[in-house]
């Protein structure tokens, strides 16, 4: 067997179940789950009829790279989005289908990091599983940058030390970021790049939550849009993840792509080759009807809105929370032990969020996440507006 799997560290939510394990919740109310991040919204009809009509093609053995059509969709929709000037993407270099970013930002680590213990994968901590098990399974060391209030939930990338650039191989970024929803800022992704040529490292931004904001007239930059101000036409070293989940609540479709610096695609398709990968054709043509929509991507954030706006305005009175920049997430700072907040909230009211203990690792004695709880604004909206009542009763009876 690998050694490494021993490295693993248990999923934050087979944690949760073992913490509630035991624990016998209201029998008067209904269960809410605010704990898993899984779009509860409708998937498009549009987009399901396109799966449907194109099921024949399921005799079809897909290819790795996909089809030129889904890749121009890609590269057209990342012009419109982070403003790319035309002709910069190339289709058939710069964009490569994947079954969702999960499954991609774990296969993409195997691809570029160098088997060397003393070689680091730099992330964000608080962050997505994802990249520590990808670093560790591809032989080399998680480091994590801790994400505080007081830097707007963002790594202090001014602290890093040049010896942890230097070892660097890969820099996981999440913009909007999870669990936090803060957004990187655009001068700290061009600082991020220069740091990236000096030190020769990637970075891998993972922004999967990109579509989830609230200001219509300030869509949040991206990687991509660095590299456009910064007149980057070959977007060295610089990779973005992107999903159809979140955006389009379409998670089971397993749609996302990946774009940037050829050179690094070329090699990471060769991986793929080799992985056996390939989206399904019908898959394929259901997501460009996806990449080729706004309309319900507008319709979706209107539905968060709402549910932000109604939850905020009862929680705020009794709890230290604030909007996010993006994402679906809220980031709640709680007056006692996370984990113990977990465990009596769903004792007393039947609601499951997530400890940020859990989503997080200690550094030098920190765990940025500790005494905070993540809530994923999935559900209804009536139930998230009844969680978030139950939540304020259960904080003004302490």
């Amino acid at each position: 067997m690998n050694h490494a799997l021993n490295q693993l560290q248990p999923y934050p939510f087979e944690k949760l179940r073992a913490l509630l394990a035991g624990v016998t919740a209201a029998a008067d109310k209904r269960p809410i789950a605010l704990s898993i991040g899984e779009p509860k919204h409708a998937s498009p009809a549009f987009v399901k009829q396109a799966l449907a009509d194109n099921l024949d093609q399921m005799a079809v053995y897909p290819t790795t790279q996909g089809i030129p059509a889904l890749r121009e969709a890609i590269a057209a929709w990342c012009e419109r989005r982070f403003q790319v000037p035309a002709g910069w993407l190339d289709p058939a270099r710069h964009v490569l289908p994947v079954n969702g970013t999960r499954e991609a930002l774990f296969a993409f680590t195997q691809t570029v990091a160098q088997r060397d213990v003393d070689g680091l994968v730099v992330s964000p901590n608080p962050f997505y599983q994802i990249y520590e098990g990808a670093a560790l399974l591809a032989g080399t060391t998680p480091h994590y940058l801790p994400c505080l209030d007081q830097n707007g939930f963002n790594p202090d990338f001014d602290a890093v030390p040049a010896e942890v650039w230097q070892r660097c191989q890969i820099l996981f970024l999440c913009s909007p970021g999870n669990p936090t929803g803060a957004l990187v800022p655009m001068p700290t992704l061009k600082k991020l790049i220069a740091l990236a040529d000096e030190h020769d490292f990637v970075i891998a931004a993972d922004e999967c939550y990109s579509e989830l904001y609230f200001d219509e007239d300030a869509p949040p930059p991206g990687l991509l849009t660095a590299c456009a101000e910064l007149g980057r036409s070959d977007f060295k070293r610089c990779v973005v993840f992107h999903s159809l989940s979140k955006r389009s609540n379409l998670p089971g479709l397993r749609s996302g792509f990946v774009a940037g610096d050829a050179d690094i695609l070329k090699a990471f398709l060769l991986y793929r080759t080799y992985h056996g990968c390939a989206m399904p054709v019908q898959t394929q043509l259901a997501s460009i009807a996806a990449w080729e929509d706004e309309a319900h991507v507008l319709a979706n954030r209107d539905l968060y809105r709402e549910k932000f706006d109604a939850v905020l305005d009862i929680l705020t009175p009794v709890m230290d929370v604030k909007r996010p920049d993006g994402s679906f997430y809220l980031w709640a700072k709680v007056p006692m032990d996370d984990a113990q907040f977990c465990r009596e909230l769903f004792e007393q009211e039947h609601v499951t969020v997530v400890p940020g203990s859990y989503l997080s690792r200690d550094v030098d004695g920190l765990n940025p996440g500790a005494g905070r709880v993540r809530m994923a604004l999935v559900a209804p909206l009536g139930e998230c507006v009844e969680a978030a009542q139950r939540i304020r009763r259960f904080l003004e009876r302490r």
